[in-house]
């Protein structure tokens, strides 16, 4: 990808119809200049944080302001060491401020941070937030769930029948914050191409809307009439928990403009110190006094001194190899890591539409029979345009109709429920 290649992107978190606080939270940190962009690239992240009242509400927060700063202020060269490092980091201050007060007692959440850079696009991530990428008429998963859902079937030990009917969706594995280590997955670089679109978001939008869905509106729709209308159709399905959706399209190259070649996967160089200098020279000195004492008519204890020294260099070698290998791990995750862990299809058809249709009809019937103040001459002129395109078969277009009528329709419906809480607290009577 190039510095050239302007990113379009939007965000849409909501508090849905069921919960009182929104424990999302996000992040988007676009690299102001060359010299930024070329050393760490664009930031996006979605958070969603877990546990009662605003604790988590405050552990995403943390995440969400924590991790761009420290990716962004990291002297490490390596974007993927970087973006490791600075979820590392906010783990650490989640899990602190956890400690310091009994309500936030095992506070924690979701984190799914994307970074598209001159290398590609690399992920970090921990918990059952995803990462899609729509391309070429298809949806790709590139993070995996931490989920217990998603672990039995990495086990293979039941089938996904058995696991998605009898194991709870919303119980995970893994989060920031409760535990005082976490594992974070960093997976990529994947090669970036021209119109590419990258979907983050919470479970509040994964766990009611098919991925077949999710990618039809995100690669047919402009990022924030995306993100409005995968929302809306979340809370028209229940709306059962806070919904975040974040949308970034790949826009193209300017004529003329060649991408370099992308460098060679960074490895982290080990900072072998003093210590490790002394050790071999420790070594050495024993070696050489071994050597001299069998030379002096000592051979009992020169051997002794030798076997001595080839001990301690063995010790050293091995502390070496694991000290190089804990060093490299990480990396060498990221760089195998290149097949997506789902796909599926992200084309518009007759049947995607006429669904829509029928979701937009049943709207309308409730808005006209419940009196909802709604803007009727801007839903009719989106409506009869979505039926004149479907009737000509425009799928695209009518989907992009659609979506405007529905948001005229769900613009009444959020101010109906937000009078109605109105109402409840104050015991004022509603208005329509």
């Amino acid at each position: 990808m190039l510095w050239e290649q302007k990113v379009e992107y939007a965000v849409q978190s909501d508090i849905g119809f069921r919960r009182r606080n929104n424990q999302d939270s996000f992040a988007v940190q676009i690299a102001p200049d060359r010299e930024i962009w070329e050393r760490r690239g664009h930031l996006f992240l979605v958070a969603d944080g877990m546990g009662g009242h605003a604790v988590g509400e405050l552990a995403s927060k943390l995440a969400a302001d924590t991790i761009p700063h420290t990716f962004f202020k990291s002297t490490e060269e390596a974007t993927e060491f970087a973006l490791q490092d600075a979820i590392t980091t906010a783990h650490r201050a989640i899990h602190e401020r956890g400690t310091q007060n009994r309500d936030f007692t095992r506070m924690g959440t979701t984190c799914t941070t994307l970074v598209l850079s001159p290398r590609g696009a690399i992920l970090g991530h921990v918990g059952d937030s995803r990462c899609y990428r729509i391309r070429g008429g298809r949806i790709e998963q590139l993070t995996f769930d931490h989920s217990l859902q998603w672990e039995l079937l990495r086990q293979g030990r039941m089938s996904p029948e058995e696991i998605f009917l009898q194991q709870p969706r919303n119980v995970i594995t893994r989060s920031l914050g409760p535990e005082p280590t976490v594992e974070v997955d960093v997976e990529g670089p994947y090669v970036i191409h021209p119109g590419d679109v990258y979907l983050l978001c919470s479970d509040g939008l994964s766990g009611l809307l098919k991925d077949e869905e999710i990618g039809t509106i995100a690669a047919e729709l402009p990022p924030p009439a995306a993100c409005r209308l995968l929302v809306d159709l979340a809370n028209l399905r229940g709306g059962s928990d806070n919904i975040t959706v974040l949308i970034a399209r790949v826009g193209e190259p300017p004529p003329g403009a060649v991408a370099l070649p992308p460098p060679e996967p960074p490895v982290r160089e080990s900072q072998y110190g003093w210590g490790w200098l002394a050790g071999f020279l420790a070594v050495g000195v024993t070696f050489v006094t071994g050597l001299a004492a069998a030379m002096l008519d000592r051979p009992v204890e020169g051997v002794y001194i030798e076997a001595l020294a080839v001990v301690g260099m063995g010790a050293l070698i091995l502390c070496w190899l694991r000290f190089r290998r804990e060093r490299r791990e990480p990396i060498l995750a990221a760089v195998s890591a290149g097949t997506p862990y789902r796909t599926a299809s992200a084309q518009v058809t007759s049947k995607f539409v006429s669904d829509l249709a029928r979701v937009e009809s049943g709207l309308q019937k409730n808005a006209h029979e419940e009196g909802w103040t709604v803007n009727w001459e801007e839903h009719d002129l989106a409506f009869k345009a979505a039926k004149a395109a479907l009737l000509d078969r425009q799928y695209s277009l009518c989907l992009k109709h659609y979506a405007s009528s529905i948001r005229a329709l769900m613009s009444a419906v959020q101010q109906h429920r937000r009078q109605s809480d109105k109402s409840i607290k104050w015991g004022t009577k509603p208005t329509n």
